[in-house]
């Protein structure tokens, strides 16, 4: 696999778009490097001779972590809540289910902004907010100002530390 060094600028504005989505959206995205990529591929923006657009790029990585997110929203949605519902042992049951929709009237915005930050729980809370009801919109408000803090903010610090260590 070659590195984000040797990609020309359509592959990498690709990888990147297809990384941040699957991070987002797709439960076994947990494993992938995001918040590095992110850091790294910034910086390479500084260099003018790469041919790369910083606005281009946080455009591109904000449509995929928001995409990516509400997919996983509808996934956690459609198949999350009926499981629970089914009392599946300790811990896939209705009480669980209960707790999850209390946690996520009162603290949803915060997680999903906040699980931004943590590889992990960038792919769990979307799919809880949407096993526990949280509504729509506030998710959708929630996604998109995680999207810009996190992923426009690495891109961003990315460049910046570039810029300072040219």
């Amino acid at each position: 696999m070659p590195d984000l060094q040797t990609l020309g600028p359509v592959a990498l504005y690709v990888a990147v778009f297809v990384l941040v989505f699957a991070e987002s959206g797709i439960l076994l995205g947990f494993f992938l490097p995001g918040d590095t990529v992110l850091l790294a591929v910034g910086a390479l923006t500084a260099d003018p001779d790469r041919g790369l657009s910083l606005s281009l790029l946080v455009v591109l990585v904000l449509v995929a972590a928001v995409t990516g997110d509400s997919v996983a929203y509808w996934t956690g949605a459609r198949a999350g809540a009926p499981l629970l519902e089914r009392d599946r042992g300790r811990v896939l049951n209705r009480r669980t289910l209960r707790r999850a929709r209390e946690i996520y009237q009162r603290f949803g915005a915060f997680a999903v902004v906040g699980a931004r930050w943590v590889p992990w729980l960038r792919v769990l809370v979307p799919v809880m907010a949407g096993v526990a009801a949280m509504p729509y919109q506030r998710f959708l408000a929630a996604n998109v100002a995680g999207a810009v803090l996190w992923g426009a903010g690495l891109l961003v610090v990315g460049n910046l530390l570039a810029h300072r260590l040219l």
